[in-house]
């Protein structure tokens, strides 16, 4: 009697094929099955994150050696190339059984499997059985088989939460599936029969079953004569490596993922919704020992210093870039401790004020157009100016602003040279070579170096710019001092250095083509020139621990809420920042006591952080100097005075602009100056970084909005940021107080 009820199933399924067959098309995928995430690999190649809803990386068949593709066919459908999709007979006793109340059955080929993965779902019923057959039926005589094994190998599960095996290889070896040797290849094809169940490392009571199905795969293989016995006899079992947490966003990893996709959206490489799609191997410029290196001395020459128990400790927070000065290449950034635990990358974020950092900004505008003082005198390293504090800053018309910047400590200097104030960052010098200069050109020059236009409290440029009240973050800065470094030809920062998706390269944009001169040499090398002294003798001395040739400068924002350190040898530019933030609020808090310190300053822990990390991210290097043109300085020459060529006219630099052309035929390359910025410097006398001078601002009466009243340019994050700051010499408010 069950022989007879057996025949008739099957005479009824079998009957059910042609009009099955008919009826049922090849469905979309699920959208699960094409779901993929995205891969974020360091400079070297080795893994940096995995991004995604899905742990998938989709490759190409020709990306899995044939070594583990016999595995896999060893371990789940040997007659693969040679028979039909649907194993017809094995289908009708699953569904016998089934129906008995049997439990699950399998009777699946390849084919089938993959129909199931990428088409249907998991559930064992007969209609899913049904529809699993003429659908693999279909696929069989529309599709090639080679397609039909490399979607089957990017939609299985392994276990892990893997899907694919190039998931897999990473998940249970670290390295990509090209590179899986046969018997680690064949322990993943046995993970395809009971993912969880046979990951020894997960289950090790289940070794021994486990090592059992990777024999099996092996014993395939010789009967398929894709293995010889003796190579067979030889084999040892691959441990897999030990189960560990996802290379999701914990840690350090966030922050490099959000910097990363944030380029990738502002170069047009990618959009929001092809990233959400997933599918994209990014293989970025952060270099993993630099990178370390980075953090190492972020925690040990701040991290290690603060205690748990002391509340302002706990508003401590710190960031940092560093850009290959050649390359523009960002081989390094801090963004925070856990990115699961703040989200604001400390790094690229935008609200704390830059402090005294913008002054070697106003002094290269300075030289680039060759600025006078009131006095007549072209502004240069040896320019003698007042230093009072609380001195008035006075227009060009000689009228008074009413802005009266404070010193840091109230601390009077008399009459001191430009090098002198860079190297004590005297506010009242540089808010009066701000005002000489002009706001405008100081915004203009800013922009040139690599600040962004849409950085809060460039807009209008006042007269306060030029003590920092403008908030870039430290990869703005680090770019910015990169030009510097570079003699003043800009390149942007960048932080790919490749990137495909589905194994087809996506381009980038070409850096190189985007290279251009922004200010001479000579105002570029004046200003390091100056800067070196900041490190030799002024605020940034903690910086020649690197122990290399350095120029930089010092910032510490009002209150105490941010402390700047942004320097550069000719390799590296790199700037370090910490902020004073609340963690609950979000509001900017003051770091007065933090570690036990009364204050905080640019020249204490950024400085610290910045040498420790530089000397070891130039390790082992050969030392470079700077090699500044002139040794770095710029003659000062009285206006309407005879030209160095003899001529009578207006005062020019000759040695910059001389300097600039000789420099460029030595080394065999063409100016990279806009010939239009060019004529239009001619046309006007008036040189500087942008093809069309912006209108002067006068310095004027400071705005009324603090840069850290809620709303302003250094405001916390949203509306609840902290009070205005109590006016210093009305009308200015706020901003920076030293170096």
């Amino acid at each position: 009697m069950v022989s007879g009820a057996f025949l008739a199933f099957s005479v009824v399924l079998l009957g059910a094929l042609v009009a099955g067959y008919v009826l049922v098309e090849i469905p979309e995928p699920k959208s699960a099955a094409a779901a993929q995430g995205n891969v974020y690999l360091y400079a070297d190649g080795s893994q940096l994150a995995r991004v995604g809803e899905v742990d998938r990386e989709k490759i190409a068949l020709d990306q899995v050696p044939v070594r583990v593709r016999h595995a896999v066919l060893a371990a789940e459908d040997r007659d693969f190339y040679h028979d039909p999709a649907v194993d017809v007979t094995a289908m009708v006793r699953a569904g016998w059984n089934m129906l008995r109340g049997g439990g699950r059955q399998s009777g699946s080929t390849i084919t089938q499997q993959y129909v199931k993965n990428y088409y249907l779902d998991q559930r064992q019923t007969v209609t899913r059985k049904v529809k699993e057959l003429f659908i693999s039926v279909k696929l069989g005589r529309e599709v090639s088989k080679d397609e039909i094994l490399e979607g089957y190998l990017n939609t299985s599960y392994f276990g892990r939460s893997a899907y694919g095996i190039q998931s897999a290889a990473q998940a249970y070896y670290g390295k990509d599936a090209a590179d899986l040797s046969l018997a680690e290849g064949a322990y993943l094809a046995a993970l395809l029969n009971a993912p969880g169940a046979y990951d020894v490392r997960a289950n090790p009571r289940n070794a021994e079953q486990a090592v059992a199905r990777w024999e099996y795969v092996l014993d395939g293989m010789v009967s398929e004569g894709w293995l010889s016995e003796e190579r067979r006899k030889g084999m040892a079992f691959p441990e897999p490596d030990p189960v560990t947490p996802g290379e999701g966003l914990a840690g350090e990893r966030g922050y490099l993922v959000e910097a990363v996709n944030a380029y990738l959206l502002e170069s047009g490489a990618a959009t929001e919704d092809a990233l959400a799609d997933g599918g994209f191997r990014i293989t970025t410029t952060i270099e993993p020992d630099r990178q370390k290196m980075l953090r190492d001395a972020v925690d040990r020459r701040l991290m290690d210093r603060l205690d748990e128990g002391r509340e302002v400790d706990a508003w401590v927070r710190a960031g940092a870039s560093s850009v290959e000065t050649d390359s523009g290449r960002v081989v390094a950034m801090y963004g925070g401790r856990d990115y699961t635990e703040q989200y604001v990358n400390n790094a690229t974020r935008r609200d704390y004020q830059a402090a005294s950092t913008f002054k070697p900004i106003v002094y290269a505008a300075a030289l680039e157009h060759r600025s006078e003082t009131r006095d007549g005198e072209r502004i240069g390293p040896g320019t003698r100016y007042d230093g009072e504090s609380g001195r008035e800053v006075v227009d060009r018309d000689g009228e008074g602003s009413g802005w009266a910047p404070e010193n840091e400590g109230d601390e009077d200097y008399g009459t001191l040279t430009v090098t002198e104030a860079m190297d004590k960052s005297v506010n009242a010098v540089f808010a009066q070579m701000g005002a000489d200069v002009g706001p405008g050109r100081v915004r203009e020059t800013a922009l040139a170096l690599g600040v962004p236009e849409d950085t809060p409290g460039l807009d209008g440029a006042q007269g306060s710019i030029s003590l920092g009240t403008a908030t870039p973050s430290t990869l703005d800065l680090a770019e910015a001092y990169a030009t510097l470094a570079r003699h003043g030809v800009h390149r942007p920062a960048r932080l790919v250095d490749e990137i495909s998706r589905d194994g087809e390269n996506v381009p980038l944009p070409d850096e190189e083509t985007r290279e251009r001169r922004v200010i001479s040499r000579a105002a570029a090398d004046g200003t390091t020139a100056v800067l070196r002294g900041v490190v030799e003798q002024g605020t940034g001395t903690a910086a020649r621990s690197a122990g290399r040739p350095a120029a930089g400068k010092t910032g510490t924002a009002e209150q105490d809420r941010a402390a700047w350190f942004a320097g550069y040898t000719p390799e590296l530019a790199t700037v370090v920042a910490l902020f004073g933030q609340d963690p609950v609020s979000g509001e900017q808090r003051e770091l007065y006591g933090a570690a036990g310190l009364e204050r905080v300053s640019g020249g204490g822990f950024p400085a610290e952080i910045w040498g420790q990390y530089t000397g070891d991210a130039l390790a082992g290097e050969p030392e470079r100097d700077f090699d500044l043109e002139g040794g770095g300085s710029v003659p000062r020459i009285s206006p309407g005075g005879p030209s160095e060529d003899g001529d009578e006219g207006p005062a020019r630099d000759r040695e910059g602009e001389d300097g600039d052309e000789a420099d460029g035929a030595e080394d065999g390359e063409e100016s990279r100056r806009d010939p239009e910025a060019e004529e239009s410097r001619e046309a006007s006398d008036e040189p500087g970084p942008s093809p069309v001078p912006e209108p002067e601002t006068s310095p004027g009466p400071e705005p009324s909005t603090p840069a850290d009243e809620p709303g302003g340019p250094g405001g916390g994050p949203g509306p609840s940021g902290p009070p205005p700051a109590e006016p210093r010499n009305v009308p200015w408010l706020g901003g920076p107080r030293d170096g």
